[in-house]
């Protein structure tokens, strides 16, 4: 079969399969209301957890980082792009999370692919949690280390395989908070483990940094533990800080290591300085307004609350990800865009991007939600979610 037909045959199958993506556009700013391909639609689908990504402080930090720095950074950060916005956000990015240093990455994905890449070798074990980000498995497939995956949050499994390992240098990888189920890993019990079995350990924080802790400082502040016990810290920036981006924290050794090896940090352009500007703008934001933090965790309980009778179809979550679980791929995507005739904006999420038979609606909630906002969608979903659980039981 040519390429042309296998592309155009892959596609055609995705579309019979009702796994078929589709972009949406968007029209205004990221928001609890928002406008897509013309329709005024309440906005579940959103990462931007405390309604940043349209602060009007953070906004304007971006644009006085276009006039001092202007719109691009010009070059990767070791040839010439590397500017004092981009330094002066690493400092506060690692005292913010309390690490020695931080380095930036141009996004999460990068940063994931290149650290395991670059911290790894033959010989080496990668262990990670068979419910990681994409881009976690797959640093861990592109590397030349011997990969496994454990049971989901499942530290006894974890345990078994870290007593397997032998002489070989362990590197464990887990997300904080998992982005398709909600729930967090339990980062004390992996953090023990991996001291006990001299294993490093490697946490993707990109939906708990600015949400989860006291003051938002995200999965360490959460579970008290330092960054002794996570050596290597990852977190985005295009969630809850509201802008883009990504960075990795630790000690200084392994910052100045990834710098020298890290090839998705040397070869790429740097992110614009303006980006870097808004970023620390972004992070004042989160240790000033706590009450953001609180209004969600408000809105999360009203919501769990108001859908009490349907708690077996959410995932066990207390994170602003709440899954609402359909099965059948075909009623998810029916129910879906239902909800889209009625206002709501709630993706549904299909296999591959989750396990067979567990497709879903992923309702994301954001401190710029209001009570009244969480009110209405579940008033529609108790009033929709009858005719498709009925349907799925009689067939």
């Amino acid at each position: 079969m040519t390429l042309p037909n296998r592309l155009a045959a892959f596609v055609e199958q995705r579309k019979q399969q009702m796994l078929y993506r589709s972009r949406r556009v968007l029209e205004t700013p990221q928001g609890a209301e928002v406008i897509v391909d013309g329709r005024p639609l309440i906005n579940f689908s959103s990462n931007d957890y405390l309604g940043l990504a349209n602060h009007p402080r953070i906004a304007a930090a971006f644009k006085k980082g276009i006039d001092d720095f202007g719109v691009g950074s010009g070059a990767s950060h070791l040839v010439i792009g590397h500017s004092s916005a981009h330094y002066a956000l690493e400092e506060q990015l690692a005292d913010f999370v309390g690490c020695e240093r931080a380095l930036l990455y141009s996004s999460g994905y990068m940063a994931n692919v290149g650290a395991i890449n670059a911290l790894t070798e033959r010989g080496d074990i990668i262990l990670q949690d068979k419910l990681n980000h994409a881009s976690l498995l797959d640093g861990g497939l592109l590397s030349s280390a011997d990969m496994k995956r454990y049971n989901h949050c499942d530290t006894d499994a974890l345990a078994l395989r870290l007593q397997k390992t032998g002489d070989a240098q362990a590197l464990v990888v887990s997300d904080a908070v998992f982005s398709m189920d909600g729930d967090i890993a339990p980062i004390n019990k992996l953090a023990e483990l991996c001291d006990q079995h001299q294993a490093m350990l490697m946490i993707d924080d990109a939906h708990g940094f600015g949400v989860l802790g006291d003051n938002g400082k995200g999965a360490l502040e959460h579970f008290s533990v330092t960054s002794g016990q996570v050596p290597i810290y990852m977190a985005t920036l295009g969630k809850a800080a509201g802008v883009s981006g990504a960075f990795v924290a630790g000690e200084d050794g392994l910052i100045d290591y990834l710098i020298q090896s890290s090839r998705n940090y040397i070869y790429t352009t740097a992110i614009p300085p303006a980006n870097a500007v808004a970023t620390s703008a972004a992070l004042l934001v989160i240790e000033q307004e706590k009450w953001r933090r609180e209004h969600l965790t408000k809105l999360i309980s009203q919501f769990r609350s108001e859908l009490s009778e349907w708690e077996s179809c959410l995932m066990p979550s207390d994170t602003a990800i709440q899954p609402l679980i359909i099965g059948d791929a075909n009623q998810a995507l029916t129910l879906s865009d239902a909800l889209l005739q009625r206002g709501f904006l709630l993706s549904a999420i299909r296999p591959p991007t989750v396990p067979a038979n567990t497709a879903r609606l992923r309702i994301t909630l954001t401190a710029a939600h209001t009570e009244t906002h969480i009110s209405q969608l579940t008033n529609v979903l108790k009033e929709m979610l009858p005719s498709i659980i009925t349907k799925q039981t009689d067939s």
